[in-house]
């Protein structure tokens, strides 16, 4: 009996490690006794500084928000869905929405226990989007004498002076973030804020709260359309939300006001929205993933960005632009690109368009010291074999010079394969999704894990 009790407590103490929750538990003294790995996470500790010790000698509360773990203790009556505020040993601010309550034996509390949240990475967007939104843009920062990038300017403007909403069509990467900075910025709203958004980077639930907010137990946390009044908010890959939040994004398009989660009471704001999405959406029509009629009301002013294969002429100035940001960067004088690079590039076909333009040049003269010109031996390794397929490149299966442990190999592998049919569907979740064998959730989950959306979006 004693190694079944042995071997349950092993199973249980691998489980509560397992999870994706923090779990913390306190014995009738406020001691803690259960610490999972999760809730170390969230409240960035060791599991030493905290085990056995009283949470009021490790965390600190303000008076008007105390610890839910000492109240349910000291009630002994459950606390649901309370967002509270406090700092670890270290002074760092950490905030949670928690699940808190008493254990009873023999009608005696012996303990609480605390299944937390953690949402600091959400306020932590939410001051990226107040940053973001401080930066003005104008389409004098646009670099693109291409005919088609001339056109897609020209509506651009055209659509800064109107108040519809601008649905921007364009692979990842070809500044679909930048052309909506600039019509904000040219638009009687210049002085409101701007919000940016991926579609793509937050579980249903988060980019509810993320949009529209949320209210629990009399405790508001405003949503970006909230914080936005007057302002104007960028969602890129649209097509990638849910289709439940597509509906409630569409009523408050047509209706001016929206219900936060969990909230009774409707809530106005003036928000001009401004929409991406990296596919046909006349496509994600038909298969499903955006509804017709929230189509119809971000199309008004539809612009299309051309990929840079299809505007070669802007290769060279961009080039150059982003040079003069990699010296003040770096602090270096380089003039140009040598002729073997510039014919280079203009033969490559740049997949990930601009930004992947951009992170070549940047991460080329991280490297450099005094030399005044790019040459091909400058370049990445892994660009120069993009470059020239057949003569440079190594064996993608077996590289003798950089061998890595099979897991963190394997994980490379998986990154490519994915990142390579993500190009090959123009960023299509459905189809790419389809191609791989994964569901939707699944591709999304290794997007969001792997990043591979912040690299070329």
């Amino acid at each position: 009996m004693n190694r079944d009790m042995e071997t349950l407590l092993s199973m249980y103490e691998q489980i509560l490690e397992m999870i994706d929750l923090g779990v913390h538990a306190v014995d009738q003294h406020g001691k803690t006794v259960i610490y999972n790995r999760k809730m170390r996470d969230i409240e960035g500790m060791n599991i030493e500084d905290v085990l056995d010790k009283n949470i009021l000698d490790v965390f600190r509360f303000n008076p008007e928000q105390p610890s839910t773990l000492l109240e349910a203790l000291r009630t002994g009556e459950s606390i649901l869905n309370k967002q509270q505020t406090y700092f670890n040993n270290k002074g760092q601010a950490v905030t949670t929405v928690n699940q808190t309550h008493p254990l009873q034996k023999d009608g005696r509390i012996i303990g609480a226990v605390e299944i937390a949240k953690d949402i600091t990475k959400f306020r932590k967007l939410i001051q990226e989007h107040h940053q973001r939104g401080e930066a003005g843009r104008t389409f004098a920062d646009i670099i693109g004498q291409s005919e088609a990038m001339q056109k897609a300017i020209r509506l651009a403007r055209h659509a800064a002076r109107s108040e519809a909403s601008v649905l921007l069509i364009g692979e990842k990467g070809t500044g679909k973030d930048l052309l909506a900075s600039c019509i904000h910025h040219e638009s009687e709203r210049r002085a409101k804020p701007f919000f940016a958004q991926t579609c793509l980077s937050l579980p249903d639930d988060w980019m509810e709260t993320m949009l529209f907010g949320s209210e629990e137990d009399g405790e508001i946390q405003p949503g970006l359309f909230e914080q936005a009044d007057g302002g104007t908010v960028l969602l890129d890959d649209i097509d990638s939300l849910s289709l439940p939040l597509q509906q409630k994004l569409a009523r408050f398009l047509q209706e001016k006001q929206f219900v936060r989660a969990h909230g009774q009471e409707p809530v106005r704001a003036d928000v001009r929205l401004i929409a991406s999405t990296s596919g046909d959406p006349i496509d994600a029509v038909q298969n499903g993933e955006l509804i017709k009629s929230l189509y119809y009301q971000i199309a008004v002013h539809c612009i299309v960005l051309p990929p840079l294969r299809e505007r070669k002429e802007d290769i060279l100035p961009l080039a150059i632009h982003f040079i003069r940001q990699g010296n003040e960067r770096y602090g270096l004088h380089v003039e140009g690109l040598g002729d073997d690079v510039q014919e280079a590039f203009l033969a490559y076909s740049w997949p990930g368009n601009v930004r992947e333009l951009e992170a070549v040049i940047l991460e080329t003269m991280a490297t450099m010291e005094q030399e005044q010109t790019i040459t091909l031996a400058h370049l990445p390794a892994p660009f120069r074999a993009k470059l020239a397929p057949d003569e440079t490149k190594t064996d993608f299966l077996f590289d003798t010079e950089d061998i890595l442990p099979l897991d963190k190999y394997m994980e490379e592998v998986e990154i490519y394969y994915i990142r390579k049919a993500l190009q090959h569907h123009g960023f299509n979740i459905t189809k790419t999704a389809k191609a791989l064998g994964l569901s939707r959730q699944n591709l999304q989950y290794r997007i969001r894990k792997y990043q591979i959306d912040k690299e070329w979006g």
